[in-house]
């Protein structure tokens, strides 16, 4: 039997990293296509972007693995079935059961590596991950300066050039607006010709002109609105050096990312969870506290001397405001003063509400992420038994049916998880009922289709259901 197993592993671990990183491959193509204006054009060294993209795919990991596991434990289960080494096992008196034990093994041990990778893995990945790419999203765009178009990205300043030459950074008919005075086009540069380099830091853009001239309106002398001094100023050689540009890559803190839920495990999960309802209860009593001290009639009020007529409006006589023995401008300046404490009452539980809601919505999705931590090692293990079987059942290898299969239990999957998740973010279901959703409905369907699978049930043989349909039809047309 070592033997019968060492095939079956040999014959699935190969699927299952192939599969595997085609999956990752893929989601990461879609996270390229995703964040490609955010990478173009801003002069990212080599070494940072495949810094990025190691660290995004860490993060899919949550989702490749589960489609590799069901993709490969059904294509190895077809190919079984397709080349009658199946049939074979079986006739040798061994069960489905059987040949499935060394998988169900590793599928365990698959489960529990998930499991510590995204409790204490993925967080640190999310962490990376998330601050890397707010860097680069930050990352201000290359000097570009193209042919014949004003360039204003220099704070300051507008610059024109009609040619360029790329190799020797020689530029022509050099044109450049000052507006660091906040005054408009006051100053104005030109120049025949020119260079222009950047300092190795990336920080300073220096341009070497000559023969040009310098123009700028005298607005700083008496009566400039009418005179309009002009100066002009010729000029063999100049040098302009613009600051601050700014173009390397800043790295922020990661500190500063380390209190999102994503970039926690589960025991940093469960005290930030418990703080945060501490918080919330504190700010429930202490807003109830406040309402309560602001309106003592409230609490002392006695509603027996409110009657109600049969129309349920409220007689004048009976009310409180009758009650009190004073003037008519004593009761209308008692009154306002009550409309003007409700009226500020309302503004500030409209506002509790809101704050009470933003609270309870961080707290579960702190919640969420950690029933997520679980949700990753049951969905391997169940995808699993939803695609072995079925392969065993099909009968087919390869990448063809296997993997239209696949896709379409992996969408409904992928479906009832995204959705249960955002039940539960919105408050419509609890966490512990949204995070688990998809497990629940997909465990009796792997039960079912596992059943099937070691009783032998023809359950997609085409002749079987065009014989159901047949006779299906006939009790319609008989009716």
């Amino acid at each position: 039997m070592k033997k019968l197993d060492l095939f079956v592993l040999k014959s699935y671990l190969g699927p299952l990293v192939l599969t595997f990183f085609i999956s990752l491959f893929i989601l990461v193509m879609q996270f390229l296509w995703k964040y490609v204006d955010e990478l173009v054009g801003k002069g990212l060294e080599w070494y940072v972007i495949s810094e990025l993209l190691f660290y995004a795919s860490s993060t899919f990991v949550p989702l490749a693995l589960p489609l590799a596991i069901l993709l490969s434990s059904l294509m190895t289960f077809g190919n079984l079935g397709e080349n009658y080494e199946l049939v074979a096992m079986k006739a040798s008196g061994i069960s489905i059961g059987r040949i499935m034990r060394p998988l169900v093994v590793l599928s365990l041990m698959i489960s529990a590596i998930a499991f510590v990778f995204s409790n204490n893995a993925l967080p640190i990945a999310n962490l990376k991950f998330h601050s890397l790419l707010y860097d680069v999203r930050q990352q201000k765009l290359t000097l570009n300066i193209k042919e014949g178009i004003f360039y204003n990205g220099i704070n300051g300043f507008t610059i024109r050039i009609s040619e360029k030459d790329q190799e020797k950074n020689i530029i022509k008919d050099v044109m450049i607006y000052n507006h660091s005075d906040r005054m408009g086009n006051i100053k104005l540069t030109t120049a025949k010709w020119g260079k222009m380099e950047l300092t190795p830091d990336k920080s300073t853009l220096v341009f070497h002109l000559y023969d040009g001239y310098n123009y700028e309106e005298i607005v700083n002398r008496k009566g400039h609105k009418i005179k309009r001094p002009f100066q002009r100023s010729k000029f063999q050689e100049q040098t302009n050096r613009f600051n601050g540009l700014d173009f390397a890559l800043n790295r922020t803190n990661e500190s500063l990312f380390r209190n999102n839920y994503q970039m926690m495990n589960l025991m940093q999960l469960s005290t930030y969870r418990d703080s945060l309802y501490a918080e919330l209860t504190l700010r429930k009593n202490k807003v109830t506290k406040t309402i309560r001290e602001r309106f003592v009639f409230y609490n002392k009020a006695d509603t027996t001397y409110f009657r109600y007529d049969t129309t349920n409006n409220v007689k004048v006589e009976d009310t409180i405001y009758d009650l009190f023995k004073v003037g008519r401008k004593t009761k209308l300046a008692a009154l306002n003063f009550a409309l003007q404490s409700a009226r500020s009452a309302k503004n500030n539980l409209e506002f509790s509400i809101g704050d009470f809601e933003k609270r309870a919505e961080r707290i579960r999705k702190h919640d969420i992420e950690w029933h997520r931590k679980f949700t990753l090692s049951i969905a391997c293990f169940i995808l699993f038994f939803i695609g072995a079987p079925l392969g065993a059942i099909i009968r087919k290898g390869g990448l063809g049916m296997p993997v239209v299969v696949s896709i379409f239990f992996f969408v409904i999957y992928h479906i009832i998880s995204i959705t249960g998740e955002k039940y539960a973010r919105a408050g419509v279901l609890e966490p512990i009922i949204a995070m688990w959703l998809a497990s629940i409905i997909l465990l009796p369907m792997g039960i079912f289709l596992t059943y099937k699978a070691t009783t032998d049930a023809p359950l997609l043989d085409s002749d079987i259901w065009n014989k159901f349909f047949k006779q299906f039809l006939f009790f319609r047309k008989k009716k």
